[in-house]
């Protein structure tokens, strides 16, 4: 198989297809930031490999790659790849526990693409990283508030709302931002992205305590109404839902809190820039991941999008063009964008009930 510019086998490894745009940006992401690096060539930990593309496209692009996976067949079947792709320079392949080879060595970038949660690999990645740290979580039930398990293993209470797949970003966002400031960490959020079955975000990194403690200024709660679907973001006040949420809402209903997670912005916009400019036609879902990367750019940094044609439902009326109506709220002086998340989403500083109204006059 190939994929950008990389030429690799599969079999005896897992190999998703389905996540080929994951790695296209992770390519464009290592591109954009290599000119911040440090020292050349950067270090780069594939902490899961598998097959091993991930990590020889790291190291066809210049970094010092490691690639990791504690699967016997997997690290054969690596190996094959990196000799295939003449990359015996740049890249070596380690039979080893990726939490085991983190707690021992630093890399300027770790990439945690594990099956289901990345949080097991946390603490051990940020312990590891030296400026970026990506994730990525595939347990998207959990962390959207469909299943119990949330709760447990990112320390947060998840809702399953109309805008759940912002719901998992934020507590995935929130649950690492948490882990990074145990070991007086910042880590911030410079792209983050949610696209078919998975969340992923990479975090910028930098130590101290003053800096950690700035970056928990971004973990808040949500508060959302199920009955009208009325949503509000609340500051933190250490780990407690604040005194200050608002349990009744004005329906008559009694909300949900969700939280602690990150209410703060998803991305740096001006690095996601940059990233587009990295993707090239040799990737094979450069128009996909091009159409997604300006969808977050371009976003509002809003905790919560609302779904269009749910706005339109409630108010028991046609839903217009999406453009139509975002056109509208920003001539009735609101800020409005499209949202990433699909192709209904959209952000705006307008309320639930304005949103509804206007949709009724329609």
């Amino acid at each position: 198989m190939e994929e950008g510019g990389a030429r690799f086998e599969t079999e005896g490894a897992f190999y998703n297809e389905r996540m080929e745009m994951n790695r296209d940006i992770t390519v464009a992401v290592l591109r954009a930031w290599k000119e911040r690096a440090d020292c050349s060539p950067p270090s780069y930990l594939d902490a899961h490999t598998a097959s091993g593309v991930r990590g020889v496209r790291a190291a066809l692009e210049g970094y010092d790659a490691i690639l990791a996976d504690r699967s016997e067949e997997a690290v054969e079947l690596a190996r094959r790849n990196v000799e295939e792709n003449g990359v015996e320079d740049g890249a070596t392949v380690k039979h080893e526990d990726a939490t085991v080879l983190m707690r021992r060595s630093r890399y300027d970038v770790v990439d945690i693409d594990p099956f289901g949660s990345p949080v097991p690999f946390a603490d051990a990645a940020f312990s590891a990283t030296d400026s970026l740290a990506c994730f990525t979580a595939t347990d998207t039930a959990p962390l959207c508030g469909a299943h119990d398990s949330g709760v447990r293993r990112y320390s947060c209470v998840p809702l399953n709302t109309t805008y759940h797949a912002e719901m998992g970003l934020r507590v995935l966002i929130g649950a690492l931002v948490r882990t990074a400031a145990r070991y007086d960490v910042a880590a911030t959020p410079v792209l983050s992205h949610s696209s078919d079955h998975y969340k992923r975000t990479y975090l910028a990194l930098d130590e101290g305590a003053k800096v950690a403690n700035d970056t928990l200024e971004g973990v808040g709660f949500l508060s959302h109404c199920f009955e009208c679907g009325a949503r509000d973001a609340h500051d933190a006040e250490g780990a407690a839902v604040p005194a200050t949420v608002k349990r009744d809402c004005d329906c008559g209903a009694r909300r949900r809190v969700a939280g602690p997670l990150w209410t703060g912005a998803v991305r740096d916009a001006e690095f996601v820039d940059e990233v587009i400019g990295e993707l090239d036609e040799g990737m094979g879902t450069r128009k996909r991941a091009e159409k997604t990367l300006r969808g977050v750019r371009d976003e509002l940094d809003a905790p919560t999008h609302y779904d269009h044609h749910k706005i339109a439902q409630r108010a028991g009326a046609t839903p217009s063009k999406l453009d139509e109506f975002l056109a509208r709220l920003r001539d009735e002086g609101y800020e409005a964008t499209k949202a990433h998340y699909s192709g209904t989403a959209f952000k705006t500083d307008a309320s639930h009930d304005e949103l509804v109204a206007l949709v009724s006059e329609e």
